[in-house]
């Protein structure tokens, strides 16, 4: 009887154990499905609270009381209507519903078609997936198209593109039989014809009877069509060459193919013509080859995925709401380590969700890569990224991160709440430049947003903030702007001096210790970049919860802009970036927080004291320069002081105390990990 009690009560344990993992899965699920929904019903809302003559634009030049569908003449006169004319067959019959309730329905259609896109995605995934995948892809998947640039666009324009991409996905995994599936991949490419590239991976990957399915299908529907409109069908297939040339401005930044790439790099006439046919080529072929050999490896949809990039390039015209392709690329593994494993994936995500301008700068050296990232991610996708076959044996079992064993917290009062393990090695360079710009970019753009007359107020707002806060330091007094700045003003070679240093270090300082700390101490680098992004997240709620003008910006106090000179303000110039700065983004100070944590983190890692005083100079010099020019407040700097030590803070109770390993140090054994104290292995 002991022995049986003993046993119940194992299995009880065993029973709590195994419960707590699912309940977490369950919980996380649960909170993933609540954000799908959230973003649905936000972007719907969005959509509908558009005036009606700014939103569903395309649907209304499809099938409006003016529109293409509705009149009598061509489908291609005026250049509005760029589909097959089986497309406009399609559509024609809907010109004759009510407009406002055909884009209700037509918007909430769309939306459901999201859905089980994301369905099909998530169940579709290359094979093992684990448990905790298969339960929480559906919602990340769905949530990850809604939040796509493609679906944004289409749910706003009123557009068909997802259509076709969902009737080549459900004949490649929802249809059971080979001439059901190869039928709606055919109908899938009569609406959109580069979709007839599936029909090749099905060739040579053996279904040959969806293969041939897809070829009847489709000349059945393009027949069709030029029964009924012959005039039509004869412009876009043979005037047009399969709709090459249609749309108003081919060459536009919208059109990501390698057509519209030619066409902005200057290319014209029968040089561009042969050029592109010659590059669709190549693409085709190599794509179409990798394409069948991940398909062959057991990797579908990845195989979809690519075949599905390769039709983004090779089109004559590629608009935005097209490029959904793009994004199902994330489901390659890519790299050996499992730290690699993330920026291809990241990359795709950030490629289809943001725009081109936060991914690269605005600047002329960027442009040709920046006006074609989307059809560069695609190309890379279709002939170039590595991604492993599930043979590989690091496809299931990449190279482990090496972690710092865990660390008791220095201050007995001061619980941890360890959010992600320290990680020793150094991190994957291309996505912390990616994540760093993209990041960068988010604070430019919440920066920038903080100001005007709308949350905070404007101007009037910022002044009076000005106002509080120069009488809180006359009350301490510690209100030695003015002097400083006068001073400053009226000796030339010290107003040089914090001119220049107040333009030119606030970036070259913080990027050349990061870099420094990347490349001698990747421990120490994540540690202090995380402490440098928490810093500056703290910040921006700054920004927007207190707008503050500075001093130079106070017009009845008599501060000197000894950066800019005398401003009107009603019509201010602050050189090329007066419409892309928040000036009243005084409090806290950045650049005294900046430096501040540049001072600190020297201070913790150099090793010789030379080296530490130096470091420490940098945010005194910076202080007097903020204050001499009239650009903050002594109490702005105080605040930037906060804000990074807010940010130390956070960084040491979400991952534990810092830990110190110079690169190229071997890594930790088991033994030597559990020596590791307070950041030092021994």
């Amino acid at each position: 009887m002991a022995n049986v009690e003993h046993s119940g009560s194992g299995d009880a344990v065993g029973a709590g154990r195994a419960d707590g993992p699912r309940t977490r899965i369950g919980a996380a699920r649960a909170a993933l499905w609540l954000i799908a929904a959230v973003l649905a019903i936000r972007q719907v809302a969005v959509v509908l609270r558009t005036p009606e003559g700014e939103r569903l634009t395309d649907l209304e030049t499809w099938l409006g009381p003016n529109g293409v569908l509705h009149v009598n003449g061509s489908l291609y006169d005026a250049d509005r209507f760029t589909g097959p004319p089986f497309a406009g067959l399609v559509l024609k019959p809907l010109a004759r519903s009510g407009e406002q309730a055909l884009g209700w329905a037509w918007t909430f259609g769309t939306l459901g078609l999201v859905v089980v896109l994301g369905l099909i995605a998530a169940r579709a995934l290359p094979q093992p997936v684990s448990r905790r995948t298969s339960l929480l892809a559906a919602p990340v998947a769905i949530s990850l198209l809604i939040l796509s640039l493609p679906v944004r666009s289409t749910l706003y324009l009123g557009q068909t593109s997802i259509l076709p991409v969902l009737l080549v996905l459900l004949g490649l995994f929802a249809v059971r039989g080979e001439r059901p599936s190869g039928l709606l991949i055919g109908i899938g490419a009569a609406l959109q014809p580069t979709m007839l590239l599936f029909a090749g991976l099905l060739w040579f990957t053996g279904r040959k009877k969806a293969a041939a399915s897809t070829g009847v299908s489709f000349a059945a529907c393009t027949v069709l069509a030029w029964a009924a409109m012959p005039h039509d069908s004869s412009t876009y297939w043979v005037h047009h060459l399969a709709g090459a040339g249609l749309g108003a401005s081919p060459d536009a930044n919208a059109n990501q193919s390698l057509h519209g790439m030619l066409l902005r790099l200057g290319l014209e006439g029968p040089l561009e013509t042969g050029l592109f046919l010659l590059l669709s080529a190549a693409v085709a072929l190599l794509g179409l080859r990798r394409a069948v050999r991940y398909a062959t490896d057991g990797q579908l949809l990845l195989a979809a995925a690519i075949t599905g990039c390769v039709a983004v390039a090779v089109a004559p015209a590629t608009w935005q709401h097209q490029l959904l392709w793009v994004l199902f690329a994330a489901v390659g593994r890519v790299g050996k380590r499992r730290s690699d494993r993330y920026v291809w994936p990241v990359a795709v995500v950030l490629v289809s969700t943001l725009p081109a301008t936060m991914m690269l700068p605005n600047i002329p050296v960027t442009e040709p890569v920046r006006d074609n990232v989307v059809l560069i991610t695609a190309l890379a996708a279709a002939v170039a990224v590595p991604f492993l076959l599930r043979a590989h044996p690091q496809y299931e079992n990449p190279i482990p991160t090496d972690y710092a064993a865990p660390a008791p917290a220095r201050w007995s009062r001061v619980p941890l709440l360890p959010f992600w393990r320290r990680v020793l090695t150094r991190p994957n360079l291309l996505l912390e430049l990616l994540l760093i710009r993209v990041g960068y970019s988010a604070y430019q753009q919440v920066r920038l947003a903080a100001t005007g007359g709308t949350i905070s107020g404007g101007r009037a707002t910022a002044e009076h903030h000005g106002e509080q806060i120069h009488a809180i330091e006359q009350f301490l007094h510690i209100d030695v702007e003015y002097w400083f700045n006068h001073l400053t003003a009226r000796t030339g070679w010290l107003e040089d001096f914090f001119n220049f240093y107040y333009t030119s270090f606030h970036f070259v300082v913080p990027l050349s210790v990061l870099a420094a700390l990347y490349a001698r101490r990747p421990a120490e680098y994540r540690w202090a970049r995380s402490a440098l992004g928490f810093a500056t997240v703290l910040a921006l709620i700054g920004f927007w919860a207190y707008p503050l003008a500075p001093p130079r910006l106070m017009p009845d106090l008599g501060f000197v802009d000894t950066v800019h000179g005398v401003q009107d303000f009603s019509k201010p110039n602050y050189g090329t970036l007066t419409d892309l700065t928040n000036q009243y983004a005084a409090m806290p100070s950045l650049h005294f927080g900046w430096s501040l944590w540049c001072g600190l983190v020297i201070l913790v890692v150099a090793p010789r004291g030379w080296m530490k005083a130096l470091g420490l100079l940098h945010p005194f010099l910076t202080l007097c320069a903020i204050v001499g020019t009239g650009n903050h407040w002594v109490l702005d700097a105080a605040g930037g002081a906060a804000v990074v030590g807010a940010g130390f803070g956070l960084t040491y109770l979400l991952s534990g105390p810092r830990v110190s390993r110079p690169a190229g140090a071997p890594p930790l054994t088991d033994t030597s990990k559990r020596s590791v104290k307070d950041g030092t292995p021994s």
